[in-house]
């Protein structure tokens, strides 16, 4: 096989997780700005990941850029994929807070938490999302077949969107089976479907949660752990009277299919007025290797 010009380094990363092989798969150029920009969508779309990241230099504000792709098309922001991206710089410049800027979010800082030297936590910070009502909340749950929620339908932006879709209990949310097709037909939007998994806590104390966040209409049938999710549901509980901002909440994502991870989330201010949200989970190198691109 003859060999193409340019070998391109990459690792694979498996984020919010401990154990390899769970958790949300990340790919990581990480020397990005060598790959043309026109083969970027390809190269995500050759090793179909949920997000391929191109780690772009820095500079005086940013420890690194990145630009961020599904199988479809660039995102603006993605929880994993910055999270994953700043466990990648934090070990490599022996850092404790990486300040990654995306082309939807800004400047996202990440605070990093080492054991023994080695990093096993990391926690993102960034502004609290904007949120309306979603019109078309009957075409959702026909979609899913689920029930009548629990809370209001709600759609939530924080560069991507993701629709809240509060189920009365965590045996309806392991129970669903959307139809896809008319998912997508809703757009490229996330639908986090949630139910608490600490049922018997009062009004304001619930702090696990099991959710699962369908996205056909972005080319991710089912996610696996969304990090740029996981703020706005915290938020959602917290508007609704299910979670009192300033706890942490954690959240229990990917187990349907067999990629269980686990997040943090938490709110800083009130629910009426947010502060800040923070984002944070583990990560795991699983792999490295080299792109032959043209």
């Amino acid at each position: 096989m003859p060999m193409l010009e340019a070998e391109h380094p990459y690792t694979i990363v498996d984020v919010f997780t401990e154990t390899p092989l769970a958790g949300n798969q990340l790919a990581v150029f990480t020397a990005g700005e060598a790959v043309p920009s026109r083969l970027m969508l390809a190269a995500a779309r050759e090793l179909h990941l949920s997000d391929t990241v191109f780690m772009l230099p820095g500079d005086d504000e940013a420890d690194a850029t990145v630009r961020i792709f599904t199988t479809f098309h660039e995102l603006p922001f993605a929880g994993h994929a910055v999270l994953g991206a700043a466990f990648i710089v934090g070990e490599e410049r022996d850092l404790g807070t990486v300040r990654v800027r995306t082309t939807g979010a800004g400047i996202v800082p990440v605070r990093l938490t080492r054991e023994h030297g080695e990093i096993v936590y990391a926690e993102m910070e960034h502004p609290p999302p904007t949120v309306r009502v979603f019109e078309r909340g009957d075409e959702l749950l026909e979609a899913l077949g689920a029930s009548r929620p629990v809370l209001p339908i709600e759609i939530y932006s924080n560069g991507p969107l993701h629709v809240m879709v509060g189920l009365g209990d965590a045996e309806q949310v392991a129970a669903l089976e959307p139809d896809m097709v008319a998912l997508a037909a809703l757009g490229p939007i996330g639908i986090c479907c949630f139910a608490p998994l600490d049922a018997d806590a009062g009004p304001g104390e619930h702090t696990r949660v099991k959710l699962r966040v369908f996205g056909p209409g972005a080319g991710i049938t089912e996610d696996p752990a969304t990090g740029s999710a996981a703020g706005p549901l915290a938020l959602h509980l917290a508007r609704h009277g299910w979670y009192t901002a300033g706890g942490t909440l954690t959240i229990t994502q990917g187990v349907e299919i067999r990629r269980p991870s686990e997040l943090t989330a938490r709110v800083q201010g009130t629910a009426e007025h947010p502060t800040t949200i923070t984002v944070g989970g583990a990560a795991v190198v699983v792999a490295q290797g080299h792109f032959r691109l043209q």
